[in-house]
């Protein structure tokens, strides 16, 4: 019964949580070292260099939306006919879409350098705040084809039966970001390019590991001569779209909510808009860790056609969301003051401004965790109409919406009060879908 593959065994919390809880370390850690990220680059380099990260975003978050449509989609395509026992077809549209990954990452690549100096040309931005962006994004952009393989080795990882591997590359490569990022920066005096150097190399680590594991034919998923089958890529595209349309927009809702602030509260708005922002990115990893986690099982049991395992692991996934959800909510509003206090003196004026607000946005802790999940599991049944549907209503429509009404009315408290209010209704969305497909998938 120890060898005995972790789908084949019956759906209990404790086989779910081997599954899951691996993928929220991983999101968490990953969330809490983009915030160290940020503040190795502004306390020993400047303000200017950090701006210079923020204005670089939009282009590297294209290059994480490419990585996640392929990854999210692609991995829902493959463990569908591992479940439907075609293995060895399997295997050859993984290697498949891995090749694509590659051409992918040489041709953004390529691309980014080509358009590097308009990207910025029209911002009117300073000398210095020019060459910090150019030379930030030219560094990053040599390690394209490592993160696109990073995001999906990590997903393939844990389809695999490997999400503690998984974990530990991510551990480490947030570790090694860490380490490079003093070492470059403080030591070697390599300013930004230096801290683009660290991302990347740690970036990296899930990227090497996972060629040599997935080059064992030991391993459940495995390199095999690839077959090119258009409809494989076009299934793991539209899979995937959901989660490439949340990635792209998100970038787009941050620059309106710091111009947003920038009218109603000047530069301190902003300060406090991104304090926020990390508090629900930290929640928001668990819910996306967890989502991860289990989406290979969704697929599998799809696959397999098996209704009453799909039943019961929706089931549970939904009780463990709804706990998770009361506790960082709780959590979140009761040590509001000392989770600020970590970004902002108390004698700053952000703290104040930012503690209010997190106040506020604390609401939107309690429907995150079932919209996130809501559009992972349509990813996962292969219904990527859905799942964007779901996705970008939620981060886009939604936010956009209660973003340029509610502060018409209510000012600075109506910003906060923009996402739990597009949160409520996007679990109204979510909660309407998940009834009308539940006789389809049988969850």
């Amino acid at each position: 019964m120890e060898n005995t593959s972790i789908y084949e065994k019956p759906v209990t919390l404790k086989h779910i949580l081997k599954f899951a809880v691996p993928t929220i370390a991983m999101t968490v850690f990953m969330s809490f070292y983009t915030m160290v990220d940020g503040l190795f680059v502004s306390n020993l380099i400047g303000t200017d260099a950090l701006s210079a990260i923020n204005l670089t975003a939009p282009v590297i978050q294209l290059v994480t939306a490419v990585s996640t449509m392929l990854a999210t989609g692609g991995s829902a395509v493959i463990m569908k006919k591992m479940g439907e026992q075609k293995t060895d077809e399997a295997k050859e549209d993984f290697t498949f879409l891995i090749l694509v990954n590659v051409i992918a990452g040489f041709v953004m690549c390529a691309a980014g350098y080509l358009a590097m100096d308009h990207i910025f040309a029209g911002m009117n931005l300073s000398a210095d705040v020019e060459g910090y962006c150019v030379e930030y994004l030219s560094r990053y952009l040599l390690f394209t084809v490592p993160i696109l393989l990073m995001n999906n080795f990590t997903l393939y990882m844990i389809a695999s039966e490997k999400a503690k591997l998984s974990l530990v590359c991510s551990v480490a490569g947030g570790i090694l970001n860490i380490v490079l990022d003093y070492v470059f920066i403080a030591v070697l005096g390599m300013e930004i390019g230096g801290a683009a150097y660290a991302t990347g190399l740690g970036y990296s680590v899930t990227a090497v590991v996972g060629l040599f594991v997935f080059g064992r034919k030991k391993s459940l998923l495995h390199f095999k001569k690839p077959a090119f089958r258009a409809k494989v890529l076009t299934a793991a595209a539209s899979n995937g779209c959901s989660e490439m349309a949340t990635a792209l927009v998100t970038g787009i809702i941050t620059l309106m909510f710091n111009w947003t602030m920038l009218y109603y509260a000047r530069e301190d708005g902003v300060a406090a808009v991104t304090i926020i922002m990390y508090v629900l990115m930290f929640a928001s990893s668990l819910y996306t860790g967890y989502s991860y986690g289990v989406a290979p099982m969704l697929s599998y049991y799809y696959g397999e056609q098996n209704r009453g395992k799909l039943k019961k692991l929706v089931s549970l996934s939904l009780r463990v969301i709804a706990v998770i959800s009361v506790i960082t909510a709780v959590g979140s509003f009761l040590f509001t003051r000392p989770l600020v206090s970590v970004f902002a003196r108390p004698d700053n004026p952000v703290c104040d401004l930012a503690v209010a607000g997190n106040r506020i946005c604390t609401a939107a802790l309690l429907f995150i965790g079932f919209n996130i999940f809501a559009s992972g599991m349509f990813t996962a049944l292969s219904n990527g109409t859905v799942s964007a549907v779901l996705a970008f209503s939620r981060s886009f429509v939604f936010m956009l919406v209660t973003m340029i009404s509610f502060p018409l009315f209510f000012g600075v408290t109506g910003v906060w009060l923009a996402t739990p209010a597009a949160e409520l209704m996007a679990l109204a969305l979510a909660g309407f879908m998940f009834l009308k497909y539940r006789r389809r998938y049988g969850y």
